[in-house]
């Protein structure tokens, strides 16, 4: 585990973080050859839903879930996703996609017009859920990742930092009423 307060990197090479734990997701690709990271997207999961700890969230990003040892895992049969990174509500940092391939965060989803908004963004799970409070170390490692991204990926600005209910309203709410935008930006000013 990783504490928080820590100075991440992305690696130029790899484009994965310097600190942050990996764990391999088979769920992504390789990004259009046109495509420029411009955009970093905030989510929010537990699995099963309001339920923290385990590793049923990085079993689903890695596609070894038991879609039998919970009755919602049923619902979820067969979906394949990812997320460049989770933090965990004690601040560890996991990744699981390097920053330079295409993550299967977003789903069907729009950002200032465009479609397919996993072309050319960064998505981030948090651990919770969208009407409940995140914990103040979830917000010290997103800051901390978030400064690494922006530098690695200079298209990428605060105005280009959403959540996922941005991108894709009325189908997800995701991070929901319990995150502190205002925290969150500040806090990546505070080091730019």
């Amino acid at each position: 585990m990783k504490s928080a307060n820590k100075s991440y990197e992305i690696d130029t090479d790899t484009g994965f973080a310097t600190d942050a734990r990996k764990v391999a997701s088979p769920n992504f690709d390789k990004r259009p050859s046109t495509a420029v990271v411009d955009t970093l997207i905030v989510h929010a999961i537990s699995l099963p839903p309001g339920e923290f700890g385990g590793d049923a969230i990085e079993r689903l990003f890695t596609n070894t879930l038991d879609f039998d040892a919970h009755a919602y895992f049923r619902q979820i049969r067969g979906l394949e996703v990812s997320s460049h990174f989770l933090i965990r509500r004690n601040g560890e940092v996991v990744q699981f996609v390097s920053t330079d391939d295409r993550a299967w965060h977003a789903g069907e989803s729009f950002f200032f017009g465009r479609p397919r908004v996993n072309d050319f963004s960064i998505g981030i799970e948090l651990e919770g859920v969208d009407d409940g409070a995140f914990e103040p170390v979830q917000y010290t490692s997103l800051i901390d990742v978030g400064v690494a991204l922006l530098r690695r990926y200079p298209a990428i600005g605060i105005e280009r930092i959403c959540g996922h209910s941005d991108i894709a309203p009325g189908r997800k709410t995701d991070p929901g009423p319990g995150f502190d935008w205002g925290r969150f930006r500040r806090g990546l000013c505070r080091y730019l």
